[in-house]
């Protein structure tokens, strides 16, 4: 796993998690309700939430040759927020991204998701998948920024349970990279 910058952007510089990052991820965006409103994970109710994060993300990172990274100011050194890929397989790779409320608007989550193209791609991923509830405007526009195609809606498809116990509907992007 690497502790040290993994992958880096004009203004973002990216590093695996370590457990001596969970107050600050804690705290920046993961207790923050209207942040994870549209994630797919319950909003942080402790900071052993985050420590479960962590534990998860190094995990990922001793399986796989990427997971999940924190997105820090190249020129702060703050953290802003999370990206990464999930990997399906060698080849197949999902991506999503998470930033604080004050880093929003400014073209952080188009620059990550970018990043996290670049990354598949040096991995040798053929095909990069994402998905958002399909109220969340913000985040299809930048998949579609970033070059993703709508594929389609899969209806009440996965639980967001910072909105609802039940399924939701989500929107189906990917991008193949070959």
């Amino acid at each position: 796993m690497p502790s040290e910058v993994f992958c880096e952007t004009a203004r973002l510089l990216f590093r695996a998690p370590v457990p001596a990052d969970a107050r600050a991820i804690f705290e920046r965006y993961a207790a923050d309700p209207e942040v994870t409103r549209y994630m797919s994970w319950p909003c942080h109710a402790s900071v052993a939430d985050t420590e479960a994060f962590v534990a998860f993300s190094e995990a990922e990172w001793r399986r796989w040759p990427a997971g999940p990274l924190l997105a820090f100011s190249r020129e702060t050194g703050q953290l802003l927020g999370s990206a990464g890929l999930v990997m399906e397989s060698l080849d197949r790779s999902a991506t999503g991204y998470v930033f604080a409320r004050d880093a929003w608007g400014q073209g952080y989550a188009t620059e990550a998701l970018g990043a996290m193209v670049d990354l598949a791609a040096e991995l040798n991923v053929v095909r990069l998948s994402a998905m958002c509830h399909t109220d969340h405007r913000a985040s299809y526009r930048v998949m579609e920024k970033c070059g993703f195609t709508r594929e389609g809606v899969l209806p009440r498809h996965l639980v967001f349970p910072n909105l609802s116990p039940e399924p939701q509907d989500v929107f189906s992007y990917a991008r193949s990279l070959v």
